[in-house]
């Protein structure tokens, strides 16, 4: 296992001050729903990618079925990036707003020695400017399973501003090259799809309570 910890991203680009709302004991009870609103990218072509709510309410998971970087025999020239960009509408329950307090990603990567390849994401609320992308490198030889971890800078978390309906935008990308090996005779790849579920986005929620009007 190819664990690589990092903990680097600063999460969207407005600051709610902190007496503008407390801290709750906990996820809220009522349930969370989250709708795709839109799906681009050839990382995530239409029905190859879902979104799933933890039970408890502490994160959501984005699990896709084609995201596959590749470069070498038997992929194409475009084949070496993939991207997927989320668009989601996170209905949350009254009295309640949240952040994300981190971001975990997980996949497979088959590299030649040589061979690079490279994770990287952003998310942002709507009507906010994109947060710096955080790049997570992979070098080859590898064929192992990958794992990173995004977190708040410095544990500040931005929240979506009570009373506003902003839809939350989560970008990631996947790149690889061929460097100093042979992609006439081999192939690597990275990627970040799953059949089984195995290799899932998990998002973690933070929440907060809204003032009462």
């Amino acid at each position: 296992m190819l664990n690589a910890m990092v903990a680097a991203v600063s999460l969207f680009s407005s600051i709610i001050t902190p007496n503008s709302m407390s801290p709750p004991p906990g996820p809220p009870p009522d349930r969370v729903v989250i709708d795709v609103v839109t799906v681009n990218g050839s990382g995530c072509p239409p029905g190859s990618s879902a979104v799933a709510v933890a039970k408890d309410n502490t994160a959501f998971t984005v699990t896709y079925s084609e995201y596959t970087a590749q470069v070498g025999v038997g992929a194409k020239p475009t084949d070496f990036r993939k991207n997927c960009q989320l668009n989601l509408n996170v209905h949350v329950p009254q009295g309640f707003t949240y952040g994300i307090a981190s971001a975990d990603y997980r996949g497979f990567a088959y590299l030649e020695s040589g061979a690079k390849a490279l994770q990287r994401a952003n998310y942002y609320f709507q009507g906010n400017s994109p947060t710096a992308h955080v790049n997570h490198p992979v070098n080859g030889p590898i064929s192992d399973n990958w794992q990173f971890r995004d977190e708040a800078e410095g544990g500040v978390i931005i929240y979506k501003p009570c009373g506003e309906d902003r839809n939350l935008n989560v970008n990631t990308e996947l790149r690889v090259g061929a460097g100093s090996s042979d992609p006439k005779k081999t192939t690597s790849f990275i990627t970040m799809d799953s059949t089984d579920g195995a290799f899932k986005t998990t998002y973690h929620f933070s929440w907060k309570t809204c003032p009462t009007s």
